[in-house]
């Protein structure tokens, strides 16, 4: 129950699925050819919680990493608050975890997250990327930031542009504020003028893109792993895959590599969107 989000009142209580039914499901798609998986919930973190006997979601981690014949494991959106050491552990130990993580912080500014009824402090934030860091040095990180959150004075927006210095994250996903129904944060007094809002969610995508671009530029040279996922949209000569820190890879198109396949890259180029490579025989 952040206090900008409407999805508890449309789509009510969160849920967990059972992890047998999950499992299941799982082994269809791996029969059926499929290589990677991504377990998708509003807050993934908290899977289990309703469920009890243990189960959370590096249980479900561990039960689906032993399926013969998946390759890749994701999952999204995770929330600071109940991303956990032993969570941090499974990434760490799982082979088919990807290294990759999604973790909104949405503001830098303590005051802000309280409006926002995060649950956490920008501290606690840090704290959480220094130690899945530790545990996986390679992993890339993306973050959700808002600007122009109801009060959101500039000394606010600041600190939120200098936690963006300070943790480097592989992209982030920016937003300007909106109201919406049923939500407090729709009623908070002193909201930001959409001037103010887009003019700090445009210094946002600036910033963004310059440490994006140059974490990409650092792979150039490197070979990776490319999960390929079909032609490219741009270009019907060219493949598009991903490796497993998430980042888009063009290759020429070969007739012996099909979607479904992994193969090997050594990156040539890099831009703010993708990076470009030739396959590794």
């Amino acid at each position: 129950f952040c206090t900008f989000c409407v999805v508890p009142f449309t789509r009510g209580r969160e849920r967990s699925r059972p992890p047998e039914d999950i499992y299941r499901e799982v082994e269809d798609l791996v029969r059926a050819g499929y290589k990677e998986v991504t377990l998708l919930g509003q807050n993934v973190d908290s899977y289990g919680k309703d469920i009890g006997n243990g189960i959370d979601l590096a249980y479900l981690l561990e039960r689906i990493n032993s399926i013969e014949g998946l390759e890749r494991i994701r999952f999204i959106t995770s929330h600071p608050a109940d991303f956990s050491d032993r969570l941090i552990d499974a990434m760490a130990t799982l082979s088919k975890v990807c290294e990759y993580l999604h973790l909104p912080l949405q503001a830098g500014s303590d005051r802000v997250l309280a409006h926002m009824k995060r649950n956490y402090i920008y501290r606690e934030y840090k704290e959480k990327i220094e130690k899945v860091r530790n545990a996986i040095p390679h992993i890339a990180i993306t973050t959700d930031i808002i600007t122009g959150f109801p009060g959101e004075t500039e000394e606010d927006f600041q600190k939120t542009v200098e936690a963006i210095q300070e943790l480097q994250f592989d992209g982030v996903f920016a937003f300007r504020y909106s109201k919406r129904p049923f939500t407090p944060a729709a009623k908070y007094e002193d909201q930001i003028p959409y001037e103010i809002s887009n003019e700090r969610l445009n210094r946002i995508i600036e910033l963004q893109n310059s440490i994006t671009l140059s974490k990409n530029l650092a792979h150039v040279g490197r070979e990776v792993e490319i999960l390929v996922e079909g032609p490219s949209k741009k270009d019907k000569d060219r493949l598009t895959g991903r490796t497993r820190t998430n980042k888009v890879v063009h290759i020429p198109a070969e007739e012996d590599i099909r979607p479904g396949d992994i193969v090997r890259a050594r990156i040539t180029s890099a831009t703010i969107a993708a990076l470009s490579g030739e396959v590794v025989r």
